[in-house]
């Protein structure tokens, strides 16, 4: 928690108290499913939860949003996303329903109204959305692949609509073909922690 209110002291009081609460649930949670790795547990606000929360340092989704968190897993980053954003609404997709489940009763005890958690492929997911979140679930280009045809071309305002991708390591053969439209961001530009520097995050505007 001291690492939230380090990065974000402007956080309202009902905000932070979630934010305490995913430090009991997380814990609990990943002591009968493994959701993160369990030498990471206690590293669980820096390696998960600050590391969500840089796409907010980023940008603001703006009220009415329409965001897909992509292979969620455990609700990352799209629970801590859903938090600091409580008037955009988040469906967070994961193939695997026990992480579901999971992503599931922690909206619930959090009081996340604007979280919708769905048990499917990405590509079944229903309708299109301003911007889809993801962590690395594979190779950018594949990801793009998958996703492109799910981003709306309603734009709400601010940042043009697209995917934010948050990727760790060096991935620039990776982006080859889309130098000229992505937009890479040093997460060591944001959070002081070494964990982040190696770490990134990917704009690419989509024209659907």
């Amino acid at each position: 928690m001291d690492l939230i209110r380090k990065y974000f002291p402007e956080l309202p009081p009902d905000q932070l108290d979630k934010f305490r609460l995913l430090g009991e649930l997380y814990p609990e949670w990943n002591s009968r499913i493994n959701l993160i790795s369990r030498k990471e547990v206690d590293k669980l606000y820096e390696r998960h939860i600050l590391h969500s929360l840089a796409i907010f340092r980023f940008y603001e989704f703006l009220p009415g949003t329409k965001i897909m968190d992509a292979g969620t897993g455990g609700g990352f980053p799209g629970i801590p996303l859903a938090i600091v954003n409580p008037d955009s609404n988040f469906t967070l997709v994961d193939s695997i329903a026990k992480k579901i489940k999971v992503v599931k009763d922690i909206a619930e005890k959090c009081g996340l109204k604007n979280v919708n958690p769905i048990t499917t492929r990405v590509e079944n997911v229903p309708g299109r959305f301003n911007f889809i979140t993801s962590r690395a679930v594979t190779n950018f280009p594949s990801f793009y692949s998958l996703v492109r045809n799910k981003i709306s071309t309603d734009e709400p305002g601010g940042l043009k609509n697209g995917i934010l991708y948050l990727k760790g390591g060096d991935f620039t053969d990776e982006i080859k073909k889309f130098i000229g439209q992505i937009k890479i961001i040093e997460l060591g530009l944001y959070f002081s922690e070494e964990f982040f520097f190696t770490k990134k995050l990917i704009y690419l505007p989509v024209n659907s």
